[in-house]
């Protein structure tokens, strides 16, 4: 007899679909780990590098950006190229874990 509705065969396919949902979010990690995105600022002057999953790779500095007497405006470039950077790797994360639905809150 089944009860609330689930007989056993509903049962193995909710857990089959979960399986899937499951493999498609690591896929999607995974993917999001592999991806690397660029945050820039101030026209490309200073730039950063980051794997989608923020795990940062390098920050690239044109020599034109530096000026001893302004060290704050330089500080504020590489602010803005990481935060640029970090919303590049969302709409990353976005795009690949989206379509899994409610899934999307474990990231």
């Amino acid at each position: 007899m089944a009860y609330g509705g689930f007989g056993g065969g509903n049962m193995q396919q909710l857990m089959k679909q979960a399986q899937q949902m499951q493999r498609k979010m690591q896929e999607a990690q995974k993917q999001i780990a592999e991806t690397e995105v660029t945050g820039s600022a101030a026209g490309g002057m200073v730039q950063v590098n980051m794997m989608a999953d923020k795990t940062p790779v390098s920050v690239t500095i044109k020599p034109e950006a530096v000026d001893p007497e302004d060290v704050e405006m330089l500080e504020d470039m590489v602010l803005a190229a990481l935060n640029d950077a970090m919303k590049q790797a969302d709409l990353v994360a976005k795009d690949l874990i989206g379509p899994l639905g409610g899934a999307a809150g474990l990231m």
